[in-house]
């Protein structure tokens, strides 16, 4: 009986960190789709364009291995509801600028940076509690529902509902940020202090910036780690490269309304919500490195194809198979992470690591942005075919792997 019960259910406090991540990516879904919009708004130059759509990203670049090695020392549940009050804060201050008619790029560009700093925080926080709530068999399924969590509430829902209310009454979207914001509060609040990891013995510990270094030569260390990171990044760069003006490339490339520029992106969810079904079960059947090096390589084609075939019918399609992959490659990914790296200093490999791979996306995006001038389906097709490079030459590395 009991090993079926462990079988069945990944736990009271997973269940509830899962219900606010439900709850947190509706409010990203709406902040996906109304920011961009809002930006678009407010200029339609590709450069300052690729810019904004990767502000969120730059504070992981200048802080997360700081704040990674701070969430090592702090109390992860309490880290996670300050988090949220200051992203309800984001929400409502974006709102008010909006009503009063204040907002302009540089304001939306430095609440962008905000938000990315919170997510840094939030999802290092959350990313570093998996492994001590969950055993090594209930990795692929807690990560699979996390990302069912984020492509339901955040693609399916958010991403339409926030292009929607945006087309009706702009400030809207951001109000409902906040209030979803709210509930993830109410949910994390509810847990015991000690939910989120194991009370450490009291004992002294090393200064931050030794703690750093630590993880830093841990990460490097680890040469099988370190190249997957790596191969990581640079397959990141150019996807941030690809994706940066995705916004014009759909309301202007594409003529797709504004109003409908949320349901433009429903076949990527479908595709995605389908990949986190099929994830756990892929991976048991074939292995999980030889899934993840497929899935990588298949996540790429499409973005290729889409800037050669600039055609609504064909983004959508592709959009599909990309969602289908790409979360195939995120559930795996973090699964292998979560076996490799110890949870004492996960942290700071986690936030070494997002340093190297989301760092360098706004590099990838500025060029994106250049390219774009030139022509919309420019980005899409050599962030695309770079893509595709990295994942074939580094296939044979990945299927490898042993976690």
């Amino acid at each position: 009986m009991n090993s079926l019960k462990d079988k069945s259910s990944l736990g009271e406090t997973f269940n509830k960190i899962w219900s606010a991540a439900m709850f947190s990516k509706f409010a990203d879904g709406l902040f996906g789709a109304a920011i961009p919009l809002l930006a678009a708004s407010l200029t339609r130059d590709p450069v300052l364009i690729s810019i904004q759509s990767n502000m969120v990203l730059l504070p992981w670049l200048f802080f997360a291995i700081p704040l990674g090695a701070l969430v090592d020392r702090l109390n992860r549940r309490t880290t996670m509801i300050l988090v949220q009050v200051s992203r309800v804060l984001i929400g409502a201050t974006i709102a008010s600028l909006v009503i009063s008619g204040e907002m302009n790029l540089w304001f939306l560009m430095f609440l962008t940076f905000a938000f990315g700093l919170s997510e840094v925080v939030y999802d290092t926080a959350t990313q570093s509690s998996i492994p001590s709530l969950l055993k090594g068999h209930q990795l692929e399924r807690g990560n699979s529902r996390l990302q069912i969590a984020d492509t339901v509430m955040q693609s399916f829902i958010g991403v339409p509902l926030g292009a929607f209310l945006f087309a009706l009454v702009v400030y809207s979207p951001f109000i409902g940020i906040s209030l979803c914001y709210l509930v993830a509060i109410f949910l994390v609040f509810s847990l015991r202090r000690d939910a989120l990891q194991v009370e450490a013995k009291s004992v002294a510990r090393a200064k931050l910036s030794v703690e750093i270094k630590e993880g830093l030569i841990y990460l490097y260390s680890d040469k099988v780690l370190f190249r997957l990171v790596l191969t990581t990044g640079i397959d990141g760069m150019f996807f941030a490269l690809a994706q940066s003006t995705s916004v014009l490339f759909i309301l202007d490339r594409l003529k797709v309304p504004e109003i409908h520029y949320g349901w433009v992106m429903l076949p990527l969810a479908v595709g995605a919500l389908i990949g986190a079904f099929l994830s756990p079960r892929l991976s048991a059947r074939f292995g999980r490195s030889k899934t993840l090096s497929v899935a990588l390589v298949a996540a790429s084609l499409p973005m290729l194809i889409s800037g050669l075939w600039p055609n609504l019918t064909v983004y959508l399609i592709l959009g599909f198979i990309q969602g289908l992959f790409i979360a195939q490659w995120n559930i795996l990914l973090m699964s292998t992470y979560h076996q490799m790296i110890p949870n004492e200093i996960f942290g700071r490999i986690h936030g070494a690591r997002r340093t190297l791979v989301w760092g360098v996306m706004p590099i990838g995006a500025y060029l994106g942005g250049l390219l774009g001038t030139i022509d919309l389906a420019l980005p899409l097709i050599v962030g695309g075919l770079g893509a595709l490079l990295v994942a074939g030459s580094q296939a044979k590395f990945i299927a490898t792997i042993r976690a």
